[in-house]
């Protein structure tokens, strides 16, 4: 059993933990907001290298992460689109995901949580992966499943060791690792849950 964290369009080595087959996936659902991470950001690969994309959250002083709400004060949804467009629309499968992509940011969620929620079932549906999703029924900050809440961070480089593949700007910035899974929906399409479970 795996302990994972929901994250925002999700990096590969996330995917890696959460596609094990042998291990049952439980996604923490009562933590305290922890700041700086990827339940907030996500990496893609931009014209002029590696890119983050943050979404803003309102500051009401609750600290659940599953009651943290989403600040719609700037278009940030607009933002987001239009960089993954300018980032991937020359890519090889771009075109073939766009509208069914697009669905992520066409309502305006409440909740961090809920809206996460929302891209990881639109995300696994393009990827092609059958996966019942569970959650934790309360905080446990002793646990018997494996802990990964804290194992990805978005000021250190993952651990794992992934091959390269097809990135559109790579001759010009070289091949940057572990980014959002949709870096290599985008560039490799069909072949991402083979690259995906290679990684395992």
């Amino acid at each position: 059993m795996q302990l994972l964290p929901l994250f925002y369009l999700p990096n590969i080595s996330w995917f890696s933990e959460f596609l094990k087959k042998d291990s049952e996936v439980i996604l923490e659902k009562f933590e305290n907001f922890p700041k700086q991470t990827f339940r907030n950001r996500t990496n893609i690969y931009g014209a002029n290298g590696k890119l983050s994309l943050v979404i803003p959250i309102n500051h009401t002083g609750k600290r659940l992460y599953k009651e943290t709400e989403i600040s719609y004060a700037e278009n940030w949804q607009k933002q987001h689109w239009k960089s993954i467009k300018n980032a991937y629309q020359s890519s090889p499968y771009f075109e073939f995901y766009e509208d069914r992509f697009a669905k992520i940011y066409e309502n305006q969620e409440q909740y961090l949580f809920d809206f996460n929620l929302k891209a990881l079932e639109i995300l696994l549906n393009l990827l092609k992966i059958d996966q019942n999703i569970q959650f934790t029924e309360k905080y446990e900050a002793e646990t018997s499943a494996l802990d990964l809440r804290q194992e990805f961070s978005a000021k250190k480089e993952s651990k794992k060791n992934f091959e390269n593949y097809y990135q559109i700007f790579s001759e010009k910035y070289g091949f940057i690792y572990d980014l959002s899974v949709c870096d290599l929906l985008f560039n490799l399409g069909p072949e991402s849950l083979i690259y995906l479970r290679k990684s395992i």
